[in-house]
């Protein structure tokens, strides 16, 4: 009886190891191959939202952003108006939850493969209406994801 046991706990450790991605896997699974939209974008450079415009650029990364001011970060252009962006994979987020629902229809409409809350920026009624749309929902931190090489 306790061979039946050992056997069976070994097929079942490495058939869920088999499961798992490998660090490798996982990292290749989060590499996005598109441009990531920073909503909210800020040309402070005090400000979150800058300091990701500036982590993305070093990390090699297409970057687009949206604020409320046109101007310039990182050799990004901030746009202050909504431009139908091609190819958006991520979307970063950088508004609270009730300056997002005027965006709501223009990020699905950019079809991101994932949208980032920010800490501060959380929005279940957002995040579950991506959700039923396919997209995925994260509630993380840009600036950790990168630091952090998940991103």
């Amino acid at each position: 009886m306790l061979q039946i046991i050992s056997i069976l706990t070994l097929f079942y450790v490495n058939f869920e190891f088999e499961l798992r991605p490998s660090i490798k896997d996982q990292r290749a699974m989060n590499q996005n191959n598109g441009k990531t939209l920073v909503l909210g974008a800020s040309l402070k450079p005090n400000r979150y939202s800058y300091y990701a415009i500036e982590r993305l650029v070093d990390k090699g990364e297409a970057v687009v952003a949206v604020g409320l001011r046109p101007g310039e970060v990182a050799g990004v252009e901030v746009a202050a108006t909504l431009l139908p962006f091609e190819g958006v994979d991520t979307v970063t987020l950088y508004l609270n939850p009730e300056r997002q629902k005027q965006y709501y229809d223009y990020i699905i409409g950019l079809k991101p493969r994932r949208v980032i809350f920010n800490p501060g920026t959380e929005n279940p009624e957002f995040e579950n209406k991506l959700r039923s749309l396919g997209i995925l929902a994260d509630r993380a931190c840009t600036l950790v994801l990168l630091s952090t090489d998940q991103y």
